[in-house]
């Protein structure tokens, strides 16, 4: 049964980087563990929407395997790149690594999507077109025509309450904070900060909308309908519940700790001097 979400018309915030065309040279930044079943038909059906996109595979280490598919991909499709990584790491790294690597090269946008088919690539193209006029552009479940499909009542209680608490915690307008179907600009991404970026779960996906919305860039939201995964197991657990509230509450405190520097202090320097009082406490 279909579960849709029809709350809000898709929206958009702020001002857009000027920083030339985009999808010219797009790259797919797809995170793997144990996709083994998943992989070959999702980045067939990838090839299909995007015929010129770059997909970067990172690896975990999978023990299914997924690894040894992902380098079998990459000798039959020049477009198709792996990184290998030792272990299980978390998705929040794994595209921090993947997106240092990309500011090396000459790609105009990245899009991120899970590799598990939650994520339908037939919103790929909808993802570059809308950069056209956003610097962040977010595949959404909560606004109008978006929704979930097959999820239990934990799983969508999980899922809005992470965007509850980054709404009322972080001040954050966007519907979806913890979606994890995006697209940036290359300038977007040149300003973010990674250090505050090394998260293993749905955390990362909060932090980068905080992020982007701090520095006054636009977020354009477009509806999705997530759907749960056929084959694998979801990496949902309680330690990365955990991981996103406590950096949330983190986050929070910085804030306020932030918003207490003397007037004329730039905003780094505001944060420089939460985090000298977080850390004091």
């Amino acid at each position: 049964m279909l579960d849709l979400v029809c709350i809000f018309w898709p929206q958009t915030w702020s001002v857009v980087l000027t920083d030339g065309p985009v999808g010219r040279r797009p790259l797919l930044v797809l995170p793997t563990y144990n996709e083994r079943d998943n992989l070959v038909p999702l980045v067939e059906e990838i090839r299909a929407q995007l015929p010129h996109i770059t997909v970067w595979i990172v690896d975990d280490n999978s023990p299914d395997g997924t690894g040894k598919i992902a380098d079998d991909l990459a000798v039959r499709d020049p477009y198709v790149q792996v990184i290998h990584r030792p272990g299980k790491l978390g998705l929040g790294t794994a595209y921090v690594e993947a997106f240092q690597r990309a500011l090396q090269e000459d790609f105009d946008s990245v899009l991120e999507m899970d590799a598990d088919f939650s994520h339908d690539p037939s919103y790929l193209p909808a993802l570059i077109e809308g950069l056209h006029e956003a610097d962040l552009v977010i595949g959404s479940r909560y606004v109008r025509g978006g929704g979930t499909q097959n999820w239990s009542r934990l799983r969508r209680t999980i899922s809005q309450g992470g965007n509850l608490i980054a709404r009322f915690g972080l001040g954050v307008k966007t519907h979806d904070a913890t979606g994890g179907f995006r697209a940036f600009r290359r300038a977007t991404i040149e300003q973010l900060n990674f250090d505050d970026l090394r998260l293993r779960g749905y955390g990362f996906q909060i932090e980068v909308v905080y992020q982007v919305e701090s520095r006054g860039l636009r977020i354009k939201e477009i509806p999705i309908v997530f759907v749960e995964r056929a084959a694998g197991h979801s990496k949902m657990s309680r330690a990365i519940v955990l991981e996103a509230v406590v950096h949330i509450l983190r986050r929070r405190l910085r804030k306020v700790l932030g918003n207490r520097a003397p007037a004329g202090a730039s905003s780094r320097q505001a944060e420089q001097s939460g985090q000298e009082q977080e850390m004091k406490r």
